[in-house]
């Protein structure tokens, strides 16, 4: 992310994150589906709502949550209910010190500024973050 014509700005993370937002269940699901693929392992959590029907045909479900953990920042996307909720937590040591529950723009903005702080210092989080902008 060193050369000018490869790096990727505040505006570029959001806009990718804020793609087709107009419904904002449908908005809500195609994010965390999203996340769950572009980032590493490491970084992000996915909770899946198994229906029997998954179950007896051995599928994984539908994602109904996504947890990013970036240092001590724990972001939390969910749908319940047909309805998106975002919260940003501040954790140390596995202690959550607060929770603040956020409109989903104000969480995507918050994800995207912390991305691109952490793709700064971390090769693996500058790819994923190429990944989701460019949807390859």
């Amino acid at each position: 992310m060193t050369e000018p014509d490869d790096a990727l700005s505040l505006e570029m993370v959001t806009a990718a994150l804020r793609a087709d937002s107009t419904d904002m269940a449908v908005y809500a699901s195609v994010l965390t589906k999203s996340l769950s693929e572009a980032l590493p392992p490491e970084y992000v959590t996915v909770e899946r709502k198994q229906s029997m029907s998954d179950r007896m045909r051995g599928r994984p479900g539908e994602i109904s949550k996504v947890i990013v953990k970036l240092g001590d920042q724990v972001m939390t996307l969910a749908v319940q209910g047909g309805k998106p909720t975002a919260e940003i937590c501040k954790q140390v040591r596995g202690v959550v010190l607060s929770r603040q529950p956020v409109p989903v723009g104000q969480w995507a903005t918050a994800l995207a500024s912390a991305l691109l702080a952490d793709a700064e210092s971390n090769a693996a989080a500058a790819e994923a973050l190429r990944r989701l902008v460019l949807g390859s």
